[in-house]
């Protein structure tokens, strides 16, 4: 018996997958998303892109139709759908326009990630194979995205003329752990590029080599885009020491104030928490401030009725004067305002269970049991936090994708918990 097509719901299947697709996008990188709410997205998403799935041919119609608009969600729903069957004209076809923007090429990269290894195995060798380099970009993007190391593909990567790609390779090399290309990042030192140039010394950072430190050093400025990026490595390799008198070195300058507030975070000394809390009294840093300290401490500000109320008159991203030029974001959005007099008061209490002179982590000092527990239990900024610090404890260990598709993390977690029982 054939089932019945109804147009108008195979439109809202796809709607919806795109829509839900750029919500699990930026869910990845917000504080309040943990593994649990992410993975319970992405069954929300796969649901749709099965009742796409059971339409069929009908489905691609209306995938097609609204690819035409070249939008990020619409890719990914019609990426994901093409390359689960095996026309490769329509698989063509998708990359065409993927290729249009970073936006939609990194919809099809998630898409590709998405696809399960029944289904992409159809497509692997003919991806490595083939003339377009954006297949071969494709098939290298796959390996990244599941930390699956590519062998030989992955230093001839190293040689590609796009610098965009050939970046995303460099940084490729850090993630995957292949020391043996340690020399050809090196060669990346002096590129006149700077994403190939940063990419390179990062990746080198996280194999080891301290020396590449300096080049990150200077990325280290508010004007740089590499400069967040920079901090979270540099302060998590140096020494405590080094990195508390590198760090008051980089408040002095003046564009500086959010980010050594991170900094702070990122370090985790509790010396900083009174610092911290007397922060929480100035509106443009009091959320970040937050932040650092939770990402210290492991305390949920909201959960723990430590919230305090938007401070009156101030304001923050767009506002609705048609005179006012400013349109960015609220970069802190989605963090809660703390409450510094309650703040304050738990720290009081609290203060001896955190001795300064050590690092930590939510909530504890950083180990490579407590950073495994922080993986499958912490908020998405705490897990990238703890993901970077396992990566630097543990030599051979690639970096985790804390961005990777919910329900694949989740069975990668509860894998390495049971080798880690067996080793006990």
């Amino acid at each position: 018996m054939r089932a019945v097509i109804i147009k108008p719901i195979i439109e809202q299947h796809a709607e919806e997958a795109a829509f839900l697709w750029l919500l699990r996008n930026a869910a990845v990188h917000e504080p309040h998303y943990s593994l649990k709410d992410l993975a319970e997205l992405d069954n929300r998403l796969e649901a749709h892109l099965d009742g796409l799935r059971i339409a069929g041919e009908a489905a691609w119609k209306i995938c097609q139709k609204a690819l035409s608009i070249e939008e990020p969600g619409e890719v990914f729903v019609a990426a994901l759908f093409v390359f689960e069957g095996d026309n490769g004209q329509r698989v063509d076809e998708v990359i065409s326009i993927a290729e249009k923007s970073p936006d939609t090429w990194q919809a099809l990269v998630s898409a590709i990630a998405w696809l399960s290894d029944k289904h992409y195995q159809r497509w692997d060798r003919a991806m490595w194979n083939a003339h377009a380099p954006a297949c071969q970009h494709l098939a290298l993007a796959r390996c990244i995205a599941h930390r699956h190391d590519p062998g030989q593909y992955l230093a001839q990567s190293l040689n590609d003329s796009d610098p965009v790609y050939k970046a995303h390779t460099l940084r490729a090399v850090g993630e995957l752990k292949r020391f043996d290309l340690l020399p050809l990042l090196q060669q990346q030192f002096s590129s006149e590029d700077d994403a190939c140039r940063f990419w390179a010394a990062w990746s080198a950072v996280l194999l080891g080599y301290s020396e590449a430190l300096d080049i990150l050093k200077t990325f280290a400025t508010p004007s740089s885009r590499f400069c967040e990026h920079a901090i979270h490595i540099i302060l998590r390799r140096m020494s405590l020491p080094v990195a508390i008198n590198w760090l008051k070195s980089f408040s002095q300058i003046a564009e500086a104030k959010r980010l050594t507030v991170l900094g702070a975070g990122i370090i985790g000394d509790p010396l900083y928490i009174p610092w911290l809390v007397n922060l929480m009294r100035v509106p443009e840093l009091a959320r970040v401030a937050g932040e650092s300290f939770s990402m210290m401490t492991g305390l949920d500000l909201a959960y723990e009725n430590l919230e305090g109320e938007w401070p009156e008159g101030f304001e923050a991203g767009p506002t609705e004067n048609p005179e006012d030029e400013d349109v960015d974001m609220d970069i802190d959005e989605d963090l809660p305002w703390p409450d510094p007099v309650l703040v304050e008061g738990w720290w009081q209490n609290n203060a001896a269970y955190f001795p300064s002179g050590q690092r930590y982590l939510v909530g504890q000092p950083i180990t490579v049991e407590h950073c495994q527990k922080i993986l499958s239990s912490g908020f998405q900024r705490q897990r990238k936090a703890a993901a970077l610090e396992l990566a630097l404890l543990q030599k051979n260990a690639p970096l985790f994708n804390v961005c990777a598709e919910g329900g694949w993390q989740k069975k990668l977690l509860q894998k390495d918990s049971a080798h880690s029982e067996v080793l006990t």
